[in-house]
């Protein structure tokens, strides 16, 4: 599912930059083509204004100039004085016939009003028009003037190709393609590996759901068959039997409920329905009665509970005090049940101008620093083989929900001499 996922995922990311960068370069290009067009057509007016005024000040026509100034150009000229042709083709061989030329004339008299009569012999003004147009498919830019010269009147056609634009366009064209491609391939790439990261999460939530559900599943079967197992055995044991499988089922109900609880306590965590009613609570005070209330199991387990609390006044933390209670309690019974006959836990406190830290340490097997983090997962324990019916491996899991709800840290550390630390530290 997630595999499908990311491949839609890249190609949607991929497909609307595309769009994007296709419009993004029509736009670029359109602009660019347009303002290179237009310089284009500036400078055949350039050219062409400075072709009127050296035949209007020269008595007379230079074939040489002529060739080279096409040759410099790039013009096609048809020049007729009065009527009759212009010779100089020995030094610019045309490239277009007398048709070509006479379409310019065509247009340029059709919707530029350039006829050649209103030009007289003794007029001192020339006239001129420059235009697009297109010929056997291909696009030229076209320009005739009118020149009175020596009594009569020059009527020069030109026509300039647009090959040459038409090939840089293109060369534009095909540049910003393969721009466009290349950044398609690198930004392919970028999302292949970004959107895979962005599912990750997703994909680990959902792993650990069903590690979850299957964990949860295993810790509810175990007393729902003792229980199934006892009631069977009732229908044929004795009353005394039955009084000991009754206590049985007791038990496992209860420890059903426990886990059953702390489950509903992480879903409203991950749903957002966990809530917390903050007042001033004096923790030192609830750590102490947290400190009574485990003392006498701790005694019976043989193991020692010293408790160090500051000297001076502790001020009140904002925090849920039945909350907080469960913290210290879910924190005592873990050091309880993994502390060793003869053992030792001790709980201290620490004022800081800030905050408040908390430890709670035991002298047991500690917990090795590639597992420091994993402790807090759900349903998992550190020691495998560790048979303590009361303790799902969900107890640490919502301490340190809780903590972070306040606001706090809640992390291990090693107690020197061996075993583990919990360190807790909530902001005042």
């Amino acid at each position: 599912m997630f595999q499908k996922l990311h491949i839609q995922l890249t190609l949607l990311c991929t497909l609307v930059c595309t769009l994007i960068l296709a419009l993004m370069s029509f736009l670029c290009l359109s602009v660019s083509e347009k303002e290179s067009k237009k310089r284009s057509f500036a400078d055949f007016q350039v050219n062409i204004n400075m072709l009127v005024n050296h035949l209007e000040s020269q008595n007379v026509i230079s074939h040489n100039w002529l060739s080279q100034f096409c040759t410099d150009t790039h013009f096609e000229l048809d020049i007729q004085d009065s009527g009759s042709p212009l010779v100089f083709d020995t030094l610019t061989p045309f490239s277009l016939n007398e048709k070509d030329f006479a379409q310019v004339r065509q247009k340029a008299t059709a919707e530029y009003g350039m006829i050649e009569t209103s030009i007289s012999a003794n007029s001192a003004l020339s006239a001129h028009a420059e235009f697009e147009l297109s010929l056997n498919r291909k696009s030229y830019y076209g320009a005739m003037a009118l020149i009175p010269k020596n009594g009569g009147t020059l009527n020069i056609a030109v026509l300039f190709p647009l090959s040459g634009l038409e090939e840089t366009i293109q060369f534009q064209r095909l540049l910003f393609a393969g721009a466009d491609i290349g950044g398609l391939l690198l930004l392919g790439i970028f999302f292949w590996f970004f959107t895979w990261r962005m599912i990750q999460p997703l994909a680990e939530n959902r792993q650990k759901q069903a590690e979850f559900i299957a964990s949860a599943s295993h810790e509810l079967r175990s007393p729902l068959t003792v229980m199934l197992s006892c009631l069977s055995a009732m229908k044929q044991a004795s009353p005394e039997e039955q009084a000991h499988f009754s206590n049985t089922i007791e038990m496992e109900g209860k420890r059903m409920g426990r886990l059953i609880e702390d489950m509903l306590t992480l879903s409203g965590t991950d749903s957002s329905h966990f809530s917390i009613h903050k007042q001033p609570v004096e923790l030192d005070t609830l750590l102490l009665s947290a400190y009574e209330k485990f003392e006498p199991l701790a005694r019976k387990k043989r193991i020692s509970i010293r408790i160090s609390l500051p000297d001076g006044m502790v001020p009140p933390c904002s925090c849920d005090k039945e909350r907080m209670e469960q913290v210290f309690s879910i924190l005592l019974d873990n050091a309880i049940s993994y502390t060793p006959l003869k053992g030792k836990i001790s709980l201290s406190m620490e004022v800081f101008p800030n905050r408040l830290a908390f430890q709670v340490a035991d002298n047991g097997p500690g917990i090795p620093d590639t597992e420091k983090e994993a402790v807090f997962g759900r349903f998992y324990r550190c020691d495998k083989s560790h048979k303590d019916k009361s303790h799902f491996g969900l107890g640490l899991c919502i301490a340190r929900e809780i903590v972070h709800m306040h606001k706090g840290k809640l992390w291990i550390e090693d107690t020197p001499g061996g075993g583990a630390t919990f360190v807790v530290v909530l902001g005042l």
